[in-house]
């Protein structure tokens, strides 16, 4: 009897297996698609999804839906190590908050655009008058900087998220919750997040299935007329995947590749050195959590196992006479390693995952594409890991890096909640804004282009710190040139040490020289009617009045009340003719002030109008006349140098007053205005132009107003008790070569990390740190000597162009 059996298993074994006329077609298909019959595939039927619905949740099967979150970078390398470790923490989080039922995948794109489109955008066209010569050179500046670093290449990163629900109702009301909690974790981290609708989920998949840069066409309003569906807007000309180590991918090649993890450490820099590429490169990371109970159990099993060959193990070592202690060095570090997994797993707040890390290339000839391999198994092997080629599996990784939230690979590695997020997904933020944004140099760290806009900002006042010779001068007449060659906006400048001149000159501009034996003059009473939001314009002009008194009488004692009274009464008679019938002749002058001071009969009138009679009949009267300057040229610029220690400091609060007066007047017309003052320190001294200044940097910004100053000393600015309220005010700041004790009040004041530090210690003229808001990053601004703009800005004597 058993021995029929055992015959009858043989022959049924030996017995032909019929399949189906499906189940043929189907293993025909993999055959074509594996060894290959010289046909594309179709592109349309291997994107692996159902349907796509326009608030971006995307049907991947029956069951399952997934919708996208796109993520900024951040400064996460240069950030000092308790922010490194605040946004770990952070990401840790975000994994644990993950369940079983939740997949998710981060996805990084590199993509190249149009160069020549791109060098378009920042052509400076000409316009026929006297700066064509400038704007050429300038736009020829730009293009070289552009060359010289991957501004081509658009780095964008996405959180994917996938789970399952019994219906689409269902899936939408969970996908939206955890949409909310992930954003969250993002904001937590200090990144920007956003949740991607439909079109702009199909558009990075056209991307990627386009890396030439196809312009992406879509409207819902399509899809019923013409009988098509998504996939057909963003499915290429063809798929083939003939070859078992690559595919076609219309008229580009294309690889997949899976990080095979073999070092026991992990760092945090991989993935960043991943991404640091001029060519295009996808990488994916399939995170899947293990439910915690399974994990354990799975761990105890293990050690189990390992615990069963240790005794076989010590068995045989008794048989064969040896001592039963010596075991396998593999047996006795795996079953330690696994003790002290239970332990993290058991005691800490660490849970278990599976990770799959795909890696994506993609390029115009097979050579390129061998040669993009290369590159990226030499940054895995720089980590003790190795990157392994899909064999025969590069449809599933190509669609299991598309950012769907699903994965068709089944290679994974099991890690720790830290263990995956060592692969942090933050390198250096870039800061690259269109339409009027202007050149700031390029990135230390990554050679891109700086190109922002200041009026973006929260809150544009900007302080730039450096050293002498370290490039302040020249970074303020860089952003001046910017300014006049690519905004309508007007520029005032307060010049110490007449070192504008050439740029001012050579722009057309206005330079306005005071001094005690000069024949241009600003009338300090100068008002205009738009001088105060509120409906009289003599409030805030009164206040300025009050500050130039208290400067003419000594400043160390302030007015008191009487004194205060009768300047206000003063102010208000002198400006009554002049509001009545606004002309140019009834602008009062100081000695109209002084004689409405005597008018009054009083002590405390006549003790001021006493300090004024210096000002007023004396030898320092060069502000007792009407302004005889055209001060609404685009670019204005006052020389102060020569006015000399007792008039210095109410020439600063003048100029500070015309500035204000041009911005109030600019603001009518919806026109910007931009102040530079160098030397600020200097007006931080005294009492009465720190505070001005401080309403400047509180009130410009309303107003269209956007105030930079430029010192060298930053100890004495930091002493003025107003300079709190300035770096609150200041979403600005351009950090060049920095003393040391500089650079440790700074770290301080600015929570400067010692990487960050480095770049403003002992650096080369015109490189530094700038901090744009949130955002901090090294940079050079290098303008080439041999052209006519550093000759114009340039402050070295054997340097200067002649004008």
């Amino acid at each position: 009897m058993p021995l029929f059996k055992k015959q009858r298993n043989e022959t049924s074994a030996k017995a032909p297996v019929r399949l189906t006329r499906a189940e043929q077609k189907e293993i025909q298909a993999v055959i074509r698609r594996y060894k290959g019959d010289g046909k594309p595939h179709s592109a349309q039927e291997s994107i692996p999804y159902e349907a796509m619905y326009p608030d971006g949740v995307c049907r991947l099967t029956p069951r399952r839906f997934s919708k996208c979150i796109e993520f900024s970078d951040i400064s996460y390398q240069l950030a000092q190590a308790d922010t490194k470790a605040a946004i770990f923490e952070s990401l840790c989080d975000l994994y644990n908050y993950l369940d079983a039922s939740i997949h998710i995948q981060f996805s990084f794109l590199n993509h190249k655009i149009d160069p020549r489109q791109y060098a378009k955008s920042l052509e400076i066209r000409a316009q026929g008058d006297a700066f064509d010569d400038i704007r050429t050179e300038y736009s020829a500046i730009l293009k070289d900087q552009l060359v010289s670093g991957n501004n081509g290449l658009v780095k964008r990163k996405f959180l994917t998220y996938t789970i399952e629900a019994d219906s689409l109702k269902l899936a939408r009301a969970r996908l939206h919750r955890i949409e909310t909690d992930l954003l969250g974790y993002f904001k937590s981290m200090g990144a920007v997040a956003w949740g991607l609708d439909a079109t702009a989920r199909l558009e990075v998949m056209h991307r990627m299935f386009h890396p030439d840069g196809e312009p992406f066409s879509f409207d819902w309003k399509w899809l019923a007329s013409s009988g098509l569906s998504t996939k057909d807007f963003i499915a290429p000309s063809s798929f083939r995947f003939g070859n078992a180590r690559m595919f076609g991918l219309g008229g580009k090649y294309g690889a997949v590749s899976f990080l095979n993890i073999l070092s026991p450490e992990l760092s945090d820099e991989m993935l960043a050195d991943f991404l640091n590429t001029e060519n295009g490169i996808v990488v994916n990371l399939h995170v899947q959590a293990i439910d915690q109970s399974k994990a354990i159990k799975t761990v105890k099993r293990k050690i189990t196992d390992l615990d069963a060959m240790k005794i076989q193990e010590q068995k045989r070592a008794v048989r064969s006479g040896y001592d039963m202690d010596i075991l396998p060095s593999d047996l006795a570090t795996y079953g330690q390693d696994a003790k002290e997994l239970l332990k993290t797993l058991q005691s800490r707040n660490e849970r278990m995952f599976q990770l799959t890390f795909l890696v994506l290339n993609t390029a115009d000839t097979r050579q390129a594409l061998e040669n993009d391999v290369f590159w990226a198994a030499g940054v895995a092997q720089k980590y003790n890991c190795s990157l392994v080629r899909l064999d025969y599996q590069q449809e599933q990784g190509l669609m299991s890096s598309l950012p769907l939230g699903a994965s068709h690979i089944q290679i994974e590695r099991s890690l720790t909640t830290s263990s995956v997020a060592v692969f942090v997904p933050f390198v250096t933020q870039e800061l690259f804004q269109d339409g009027e944004a202007m050149y700031y140099g390029v990135n230390a760290k990554t050679g891109n282009m700086i190109m922002l806009d200041r009026k973006r900002a929260r809150c544009p006042n900007g302080l730039k710190l450096g050293t002498p010779g370290s490039g302040k001068s020249m970074s303020c007449k860089s952003e001046i040139l910017s300014v006049f060659l690519c905004t309508p906006d007007d520029v005032y400048v307060c010049d110490p040490e007449a070192e504008y001149y050439p740029l001012v000159k050579r722009l057309h501009g206005q330079m306005v020289k005071l001094s005690p034996t000069s024949k241009s003059y600003v009338n300090p009473l100068d008002i205009n009617l738009n001088y105060s939001e509120d409906e009289s314009p003599l409030a805030l002009k009164s206040d300025f009045v009050l500050s130039f008194c208290e400067l003419v009488m000594g400043g160390k004692n302030r007015l008191d009340a009487i004194e205060k009274t009768v300047i206000d009464r003063a102010v208000q008679v002198i400006y009554r003719p002049y509001l009545a019938d606004p002309r140019p002749e009834n602008m009062p002058i100081l000695s109209d002030l002084h004689k409405a001071l005597l008018d009054q009969h009083i002590p405390e009138a006549d003790r001021v109008a006493q300090a004024l009679d210096l000002y007023v009949n004396g030898s320092l009267n060069v502000f007792n006349h009407r302004t005889n300057v055209d001060i609404e040229s685009r670019i204005v610029a006052f020389d102060i140098k020569e006015l000399g220690k007792q008039l210095k400091k109410i020439g600063m609060l003048i100029v500070q007053d015309q500035i204000w007066g041009r911005v109030t007047q600019n603001r009518s017309q919806g026109k910007a205005t931009w102040f530079f003052c160098d030397e600020f320190h200097l007006l931080l001294r005294e009492e009465q132009t720190a505070a001005f200044s401080c309403e400047i940097w509180k009130r410009f910004r309303k107003w269209g107003g956007i105030p930079t100053g430029a010192t060298q000393n930053v100890k004495d600015l930091l002493l003025s008790p107003e300079i709190e309220n300035i770096l609150e005010n200041s979403d600005f700041i351009c950090l060049l070569n920095q003393a040391s004790g500089d650079r440790h009040i700074l770290a301080e004041r600015l929570n400067l990390s010692p990487q960050q530090l480095r770049y403003v210690e002992n650096s080369e003229p015109g490189e530094g740190l700038l901090i744009y808001e949130n955002v901090v990053l090294p940079f050079k601004n290098p303008i080439p000597k041999h052209t006519q703009l550093y000759q114009i800005m340039t402050t070295r004597l054997g340097e200067r162009a002649t004008v």
